[in-house]
Parts: C-alpha cells; structure tokens; sequence
C-alpha cells in the first residue's frame, strides 16, 4: 500500500476509544483519580501507542490497566494487520502463546485443590510413556538421578527444552519430531518422552514444553479435552467468552494478523502463513502456547488471580493456593543456571520462577518499574500482563509481531507507574 493512502487509514484508526469497561460485565470502570491515579499522566499510555503505530513499527496495540479492581485505562491504536485496515479494539482476538501458560497453571491447581496429585509425584505416575526416560550426558544415554515431578513442569525444571537452538542432540531432536503438528496431546506426549531429557530434572531452570506436558496431565486427572476442562473450570465460571484453542468460524474476523519485523526494509511483514497454525479446527490443545483471547477477557483472568482466585461471584481457586503458587520457586543455585525467556535473561533480572509465571524477587535490580511479588508473563507475539499484587495494578498489551524489537513492555510499566498520585504501600 502506498503510503500516500496509508496515512488517512492510520489517521482514522489512531482515534482513541476510551475507556469503556463499564458495559464489561465483571469489569467496573471508575476515573482514576478515584483509585490515586493522575488521568492526565495517564493519558501517557494513549500517545504512547499511538507513536509506535504511528511510527509503523505494530500494525495495532490494544491497552488496558486496572487498579484495585477497577479498569483506569482501556485504549487501543492501529488496525489489525497491514493486510486489513479494520481498527483494533477491545474485542479484537489476538493469538496470545506463551500467555497460556498461567491459564495452564491454573487448571492444574484447581486440580491440585481437588487433591489429584502433589507436587512432589513424577509426571510418570500421570503420563507412564516417561517412565524409565533417559538423560543424554555427553554423548551417552543415562538414568537421571530422579523422574521429573509434577513441580518441575510449572517451574521449567523438569530437564525439558523447546528446539529452539542447534547446538544440542536433544534440541535437534525435537524440532526433528515436529513436536507442534502433532494430532493431538497423546501424540505430542509420546514424541517427548521418546527424546532424552536436556538435564537432570531439577537442577536448572531451561524454558520448554514443560507446560505443554502439564496440559497433558490435566486431560488425564480430569478425563477431558483441555479445552473442555478450561472453558467449563475457567473460561465460562470467569466470562471469558472470547478465549479459546480453536476460533469458531462465525469469529474469525475479529482474529488480528501475524506479523514479523522486516529489519532489512524497516518496515512490517506479515508473518508467512506456513509459519502460521491455523486458528481453526485446532486438535492440539497446546497449554504452553495455544490459546487466542482478548484483553478483556484476560483482563478477567488477570484480576481473578489479583483477587486471590475469586471473580465477580465466581472462585476458581482458594486465596491460600494462589498465594503458594505466587511464591518464588527456585533455589539460588537452579535459578543461576537458567536458560531461556526468564528467569535468567539478561533483560529481566530480578526475576524469578513462581508456579507458572514469572515472579519479582529483586525489584530494585529489575529493568522497569516493578514491586516486589509482582507476576507476569508475555507470549512470542509480543503480548504481555503483569500483576502487581502491592499496587493493585494489572497492565495488558496487546500486539501481534512475533521477535519484536520494541520495548514496548516495558514502556507500558513506565507509563502506568508514573501516572499513580499514591501508593498502596502507603
């Protein structure tokens, strides 16, 4: 598209929408100053996407902040894709990977609390195919010390890994295995457990398909699909009618674009649609990295962990569980031989491993803004939430552009801390 017709479809989709929660059941909205937050710095957060989509560099941002319970910010900036000038809002469906995760974690402690397992089992109690699963040490095959447990697979411990890199056997052999066109979890189990662990379970964190695996068991222990068991034990009790595995047909279109940045043209790409999964008619419940949803629907999930597990009359969870599983789970010495997304990353320190999501041990060493305690998570596609349980404060974002060389998770904390006139803490 030139950019002499690009500039009044931007134009057109830069136009604020507001704050709009209070038709947002379970989602009150209230102005900011009613919870100590300044609405004129807040507005920090609209410009702020609005200079990156106006600046080219995400096709669409969507926003949105509570704080105590209360949506202070809702907003979005852009257009669902350079190949559909639709404007995103706050029911545009975005694909948000890796922010599956916590909801995987979730599903299994509701389990958890129905007493099904403990945290010290082996997975292979739950999924026999890993009974008697090797280590590759060196260049020899070996028993590992110890089965990996169910604790292991929340905390990316368990000796796991995702293929990701070349420079290892086991994770040229998962990207042999073609782990992700599987049928179907029975299918991508076996394909694991059939390839060595990377390490001794236990020993190191190392980002994996650990969650995918946690999935895995939740079909056992409950008997149903994934996606049954979240929409019945999550989706519906929260309201989140917008999240899902497989987007049905009648709301495709609302799904946003996949895009990838183009560093050598400078400009936005849309991602090759053989490097797409397709969003429909989806078999392989991937609790790793499947879900699409909403801000507003994550929202929903966000503020029913804040809350200690509780959302608008509804308990998934006791304040008692949610409180273990916001605990930080990794010894010094695991966590400083961590590899991947976190928590061991050069841009994140500070940070460590709760039960399936990030945790803030050291905010004074942490990369933004940030509270002790305070969980989050972010998905390969540039999605991100943060829960601050001290401020009250829930921030999303959401994007679709996969390797994204932008910043923009933590402008997003900048811009919303700094608009608070008091503290919680205080």
């Amino acid at each position: 598209m030139k950019s002499s017709t690009l500039l009044p479809i931007l134009l057109l989709a830069l136009a604020p929408i507001g704050v709009a929660a209070d038709r947002i059941p379970g989602l009150a909205s209230v102005k900011p100053e009613r919870v100590g937050v300044s609405a004129q710095r807040l507005a920090r957060i609209s410009e702020l996407i609005r200079d990156y989509v106006g600046a080219g560099k995400y096709a669409g941002v969507v926003t949105m902040v509570s704080r105590n319970g209360r949506v202070i910010h809702l907003d979005a900036a852009g257009r669902y894709g350079v190949d559909n000038d639709t404007p995103v809002s706050a029911d545009t469906l975005f694909r948000i990977f890796s922010m599956t995760k916590p909801v995987t974690a979730v599903a299994a402690m509701i389990l958890y609390e129905r007493g099904e397992f403990q945290m010290h089992d082996p997975v292979s109690r739950y999924l026999p195919e890993f009974r008697g699963q090797k280590l590759l040490n060196g260049d020899e095959l070996v028993a590992p010390a110890s089965e990996m447990t169910m604790r292991q697979l929340f905390t990316h411990t368990a000796g796991l890994t995702y293929g990701w890199t070349t420079d290892n056997p086991v994770d040229l052999a998962y990207r042999d295995a073609k782990l992700f066109a599987s049928r179907d979890l029975d299918e991508f189990v076996a394909k694991v457990a059939a390839i060595p662990l990377r390490f001794e379970p236990g020993t190191r964190y190392h980002y994996s398909v650990a969650t995918d695996i946690l999935g895995a068991v939740v079909e056992k222990l409950s008997g149903q699909t994934l996606d049954v068991f979240f929409e019945q034990q999550i989706f519906e009790p929260l309201g989140m009618a917008d999240t899902f595995f497989s987007v049905p047909p009648e709301k495709l279109h609302r799904l946003a674009s996949m895009h990838t940045w183009d560093a050598e043209n400078g400009q936005l790409a849309l991602m090759p649609a053989e490097h797409t999964a397709d969003a429909s008619a989806v078999t392989l419940f991937s609790g790793g990295g499947g879900l699409v949803s909403t801000i507003t629907d994550y929202m929903r999930f966000c503020e029913m962990l804040r809350n200690g597990g509780g959302f608008n009359g509804a308990r998934l969870l006791g304040p008692k569980t949610v409180q273990f599983m916001s605990s930080d789970q990794l010894t010094p010495e695991v966590r400083a031989e961590g590899v991947g997304e976190y928590p061991n990353d050069d841009l994140y320190p500070g940070q460590s491993m709760a039960l399936g999501f990030g945790v803030i041990t050291n905010p004074a060493i942490a990369p933004s803004i940030s509270s002790r305690g305070e969980l989050s998570w972010g998905g390969a596609a540039g999605t991100k939430f943060w829960i601050d349980p001290e401020e009250g404060i829930v921030g999303i974002a959401m994007v679709q552009l996969v390797g994204s060389p932008w910043p923009l998770r933590f402008d997003l904390k900048v811009a919303t801390y700094q608009a608070l006139d008091e503290l919680n803490s205080h």
